[in-house]
């Protein structure tokens, strides 16, 4: 009886200790993932904080003006805290930056949060619908060419991937807007929505489609559909390029593995082994793909919506560099760059799951 109460106590401690192996196994990844998503967004606060030093814009003059007193000027530098050490100053910036206080605009006379807050949700709605439109396309196009390689339609999938590439996004935003606004009419004209429903729909959450849906005005909803399309197809079509190409790249890669041979010995033909064993195995490296595209479509939004008069934080961080607005420069890189952490961060904790999920 001892004997088997002991085995019956082993087996519970090899148990318990099975458990917490398989909760440490669980935690580590997660673990690595918050460390390293912290120490990039601390580099990233750091870059953002040496560009205030070596900018040859001085805060405390911007903010006294240049017939300001010796003795104004000094209080505005002790007001700013720029009379203390560069390390102090470095960890008052973090502590400022997490409360979400990131300074008073020169040029909207608001606090850079505020106006971040009502600019980045253009820019979110754009690059979304922009991604979404690139991802159905890109994907649809690299399929396509894999499928019928060195054949006309592989050849078409190439010229447009490179054309996506290499055309400026601006020059095609103005085309764009020359054909369908100027000449054939078919698009309203630059901005997010008419005059008509600018001061009629109330602003709820700041992404127009949705504000419009909830005000239950049919026209608006459409007229904010119609302005959203132009500007987010041009993004698209750079966000396409770089998509076809490497679902292209990936699909090609895996026809020369030995369980497509198999496939295709059992009598699989060619449609079936690229969207039933080859495309569940790439979708690891598909969905980074669409996800640094997002991402780059996050921060390189300024020149469409410079051209489409699109009122986004890459609108907003053009206006801020014309007038020398140090603090909304500084937030908007900021908030910009720290999105692009959350989504790279965020993509590779989700692949690294898919791909664990799939070796079991």
């Amino acid at each position: 009886m001892p004997q088997a109460a002991n085995s019956s106590t082993r087996l519970q401690d090899n148990s318990r200790q099975q458990k917490r192996w398989r909760e440490l196994s669980f935690a580590w990844p997660l673990l690595k993932w918050l460390w390293s998503f912290a120490l990039t967004l601390f580099g990233l606060a750091l870059v953002t904080f040496a560009m205030t030093r070596l900018s040859p814009i001085d805060p405390a003059l911007q903010l006294v003006g240049d017939h300001a007193s010796q003795s104004t000027y000094d209080a505005a530098r002790v007001q700013l805290g720029l009379d203390q050490p560069l390390p102090i100053q470095f960890l008052r910036y973090i502590e400022t930056a997490l409360s979400g206080n990131l300074g008073q605009s020169v040029s909207t006379g608001q606090p850079v949060a505020r106006d971040i807050a009502r600019t980045f949700p253009a820019t979110i709605e754009l690059a979304t619908a922009a991604v979404i439109i690139g991802a159905i396309l890109g994907l649809a196009l690299g399929i396509a060419a894999a499928l019928h390689q060195k054949t006309w339609v592989d050849t078409v999938a190439r010229i447009v991937s490179l054309f996506g590439y290499s055309v400026p996004i601006f020059w095609l935003g103005l085309l764009m807007l020359l054909l369908f606004y100027a000449r054939l009419h078919w698009a309203p004209g630059p901005g997010r929505a008419d005059v008509v429903f600018q001061y009629t729909v109330k602003p709820i959450t700041g992404f127009a489609l949705i504000d419009t849906w909830m005000s239950g005005k049919a026209g608006a909803f459409k007229d904010a559909i119609a302005h959203l399309a132009l500007p987010a197809t041009v993004l698209a079509f750079h966000a396409l390029a770089s998509i076809s190409r490497l679902t292209r790249a990936a699909i090609l890669t895996e026809l020369g593995q030995e369980y497509v041979t198999t496939a295709r010995a059992k009598g699989a033909n060619a449609r079936r082994i690229v969207f039933v064993h080859i495309l569940p195995n790439v979708s690891g490296t598909l969905l980074t793909v669409i996800a640094l595209a997002y991402a780059s479509l996050l921060e390189g939004a300024v020149l469409t919506e410079t051209v489409f008069a699109w009122p986004g934080i890459g609108r907003y961080l053009t206006t801020a560099m014309f007038a020398g607005d140090m603090p909304a420069i500084l937030g908007a890189t900021l908030v910009v760059g720290a999105s692009f952490v959350l989504l790279n961060a965020l993509t590779d904790l989700l692949v690294t799951n898919l791909e664990a999920g799939r070796r079991r």
